[in-house]
Order: C-alpha cells, then structure tokens, then sequence
C-alpha cells in the first residue's frame, strides 16, 4: 500500500528528517574526489541524494540508501574535518560524506542514529486496514464512502481511475468493483481536505499532508455533487483519528460546560 501518513511510529516520537547538502566521495567515472549533492533523510529511514535541491520532487534520486541496521561514524583518516562515513546493513559498500561544518555534521549524525534504530509501536488499527486491503471492495463493512475517484498522477499530467473505498482514514483503491483486493491506498491521519481549482479550470480534492516529507494527492470525482460528498466524508474520516497530543489538547481547549444539579 501507498502510505500516505506513517502510523506505525509511535505519534509522540517525531520520525527524523533532514536535507541539505553534502559532499559525497566517489571513486567512479571520470571525475574522482569530491561531488556536492543534496541528500534528504525520509520518514522511511531511506537516505535519497539529488544532484541538486531543484531535482528533489521532479526527478528520480541518484541513489537511495536504507539506514536502518546501518553503521555511522567520524572518519579521521583522511586528514579532512567533518568527514563520516555510512555502512548500510547490506552489502559491503562504504559511503563517505563530508558536512560544511561541525554543527552540520552532529545534525546529520543524530538524525542518521535515529533512522538506523527507529522506535516502532505495533497498532491495531494498522493490523485492521492490512485486512481490509486482501478484501473485495463490497466486503469492507460499513465504508464511510464509496465509489470511483480519478487520481492525479503528476509526472505524466494523468488522471487514473479508482474504484474507492473510505474506511477509518484510510482509502483503499481498486481496479475494478469486481476486485478481489485492493491495488493500494492512502493512511490519511493528519492530511487536509480542500477544494481546488487546477490550471483547467476544474474542481479537485486536495488531500494535503502533515509534512513536506509525504506527497500532495489530487482525486476527481464525476461531478462537483459527488466531489462535495467524498471532501465531506473524508474531513469526517481524518478527524476521527487525531493524534493523543492533539486530542488531549483539543479537549483542554474546550470551554468549560455548566453543571447542572
């Protein structure tokens, strides 16, 4: 499944994210030494480098990384400051990086630390919509809404059609109604939901996410009647599952309610 949103970390542990540019150490091509890339750390654990800032979001990364289970550490043998180096848990390749400065090296190796010993928390909820997912869409019980979404694919300018299915803030996605089980879907815990108008003049659901780290998704509908219901089911579906923090601190905000005897 597409994860839209991760509920598998725990909410009030901040899964660690970092860009920035870094100095990688290559020994292929033409040009041996130093190269400047733009490396993003992904709620995943995965380490993605670009050769530019632009090329993150537009291009495919250079190279992707998997932290977890890896090893980090400073590297003095060069004789250069600010240098460490990664050793993913698989295969026996080594990356050496170089930071502008001391404070930029301890926040890559910190936020690097974290994703190679995520913190994971098992949730029932998570275990539930894994279920779903193997099922025929008419044999999720009580969906909030149902029916078919064009979905926006950005890098071709394509709408592809879904047969959907909300259920608990979470949209599974089908091939057909005939579907045995769904072809993915979206956790939508934290997203926004807004109406908006693209270039062509049409109305779009907007689902817009809790960090910049997770896409943007653009879903059609037939008609603006049927937008109108799937944005009115979806704000009822995401409020439903607010994170501990945010539900305790909703419920402190309350006004005070009169007791009467």
């Amino acid at each position: 499944m597409v994860v839209g949103s991760d509920i598998s970390r725990c909410p009030n542990t901040p899964w660690p994210t970092c860009r920035g540019y870094l100095h990688k150490r290559t020994h292929s091509g033409f040009v041996k030494g130093w190269r400047k890339r733009w490396f993003v750390l992904k709620h995943d654990g995965c380490l993605h480098y670009y050769r530019h800032k632009k090329d993150e979001g537009k291009c495919s990364p250079l190279e992707v990384i998997k932290l977890e289970g890896a090893e980090v550490g400073i590297d003095s043998s060069l004789g250069k400051p600010f240098v460490f180096n990664c050793v993913p848990q698989s295969g026996n390749r080594t990356f050496c990086f170089c930071a502008t400065s001391n404070q930029e090296m301890k926040r890559w190796l910190e936020a690097m630390d974290k994703a190679i010993h995520p913190v994971h928390q098992n949730h029932v909820w998570e275990d539930v919509t894994l279920h779903n997912s193997n099922l025929p869409p008419l044999a999720i019980k009580n969906p909030e809404c149902l029916g078919l979404l064009h979905q926006l694919d950005r890098n071709t300018d394509m709408w592809v059609q879904h047969y959907c299915i909300l259920k608990d803030g979470c949209l599974y996605f089908y091939a057909s109604i005939r579907s045995t089980q769904a072809s993915g879907g979206l956790y939508l815990q934290g997203y926004r939901v807004n109406e908006q108008i693209l270039s062509f003049k049409q109305s779009v659901i907007e689902l817009k996410p809790p960090s910049e780290e997770f896409k943007t998704f653009y879903f059609c509908a037939e008609n603006n009647t049927e937008n109108q219901r799937w944005i009115t089911a979806l704000k009822a579906s995401i409020k439903k599952w607010l994170p501990l923090h945010q539900a305790i601190q909703d419920f402190m905000n309350r006004p005070l309610e009169e007791t009467r005897m």
